[in-house]
């Protein structure tokens, strides 16, 4: 009686991997071009967004003005006129009003917020010597907690008249602005914050009070550069 013999029926597990690996692989690569390819698309698109959101904080945050003029910080310390388009260099915003009067700067800063970076702008009135207006122009923090730094009145309260006056030599900001918690302001150069987004709000004091104490001695140094530009650019 001679033995059954049993013919396998199951397919090379080997070659069926290798199929699998080169679909993955394949599936891969299109998704990878696929995104390049969408970014390059909106790139330009998105760059032109930024711009336009930026130009009308720049009205938001410095009051009274009705045109505004580019200028880049120098590596020497120097304010000039520049046309914007190189965002590695420190630029600042200067404001006129109707009858191309300086009115004030608005500075761009940044850093660390509790979902990840704040990219800020705020307004400098070098005749009074204050932070006239604060507006946030990039934030991942927490929706209904962390964004009450856009939207708290008691909080935005703080960037109407906060002190950035200088010392008598003019070297260095008297007392840097310094974030405290809420209810406990008790001088024009603290940011009263939020309870319940401590950090994103404390953050927002922090960042100030280090962009200015680096741009606000630079600005009120230099106010001649601004008050002298000619034909400041409408918008």
């Amino acid at each position: 009686m001679s033995a059954d013999k049993t013919i396998s029926t199951q397919p090379n597990s080997t070659a069926s991997s290798k199929k699998m690996l080169i679909a993955m692989v394949g599936i891969g690569v299109i998704c990878a071009l696929l995104i390049v390819l969408s970014y390059e698309g909106t790139k330009e698109r998105i760059e032109i967004l930024k711009a336009e959101a930026l130009e009308k904080a720049v009205f938001k945050v410095v009051p009274g003005i009705s045109k505004t003029r580019i200028f880049e910080l120098t590596a020497e310390g120097t304010f000039v006129p520049s046309d914007g388009k190189d965002r590695s260099k420190t630029l600042v915003y200067a404001g006129y009003d109707d009858t191309d009067v300086f009115k004030g700067i608005a500075i761009e800063a940044s850093g660390q917020g509790y979902a990840d970076i704040l990219r800020i702008l705020y307004g400098y009135d070098p005749e009074t010597q204050t932070v006239v207006g604060f507006y946030v122009l990039e934030s991942k923090e927490t929706p209904g907690l962390g964004d009450k730094i856009e939207k708290d009145d008691d909080f935005l309260a703080n960037f109407k008249a906060l002190t950035v006056a200088l010392t008598e030599d003019l070297s260095k900001i008297q007392n840097p602005v310094v974030p405290v918690k809420e209810g406990m302001k008790k001088n024009p150069w603290e940011v009263d914050g939020i309870t319940g987004a401590t950090i994103s709000s404390r953050a927002i004091g922090n960042i100030i009070g280090e962009s200015s104490l680096k741009m606000v001695p630079l600005i009120y140094k230099q106010q001649e550069v601004f008050n002298s530009a000619i034909n400041p650019t409408s918008k």
